[in-house]
């Protein structure tokens, strides 16, 4: 755990250093990306809390998820559909269920509930 926190502050030193501007016609594919991320490192937290975590599996569903994301919003970009939508919800869904089991595995840690 004090890893993940140390790589979250030196990944934020890093961001705040060195910002970095894309172009804004990727903005949409560049969000959909991060909220799948997100979805993936809520996942990662929350299997850690339950003694579950697995590199392999978190990594795979960090790059894979956010890869799929973009890709479907490329998709219906040229399509002329909002696919992003079905990751925007599904992503979505995940991140909150998993910052509710996050918390109630933080409150409930030393209960036998």
């Amino acid at each position: 755990m004090v890893i993940a926190l140390i790589g979250i502050l030196i990944g934020g030193v890093i961001g705040f250093l060195l910002p970095y501007t894309y172009n804004t016609t990727y903005s949409l594919y560049i969000t959909i990306a991060i909220l799948a991320c997100l979805d993936s490192v809520f996942g990662g937290v929350r299997a850690s809390l339950e003694n579950k975590f697995n590199i392999r599996v978190f990594l795979s569903g960090f790059f894979g998820n956010s890869i799929l994301a973009a890709f479907l919003a490329y998709i219906g970009d040229r399509l002329g559909v909002p696919l992003y939508y079905a990751a925007i919800f599904t992503f979505g869904g995940r991140l909150f269920d998993n910052f509710a089991a996050i918390r109630r595995l933080i409150l409930f840690k030393n209960r036998s509930i």
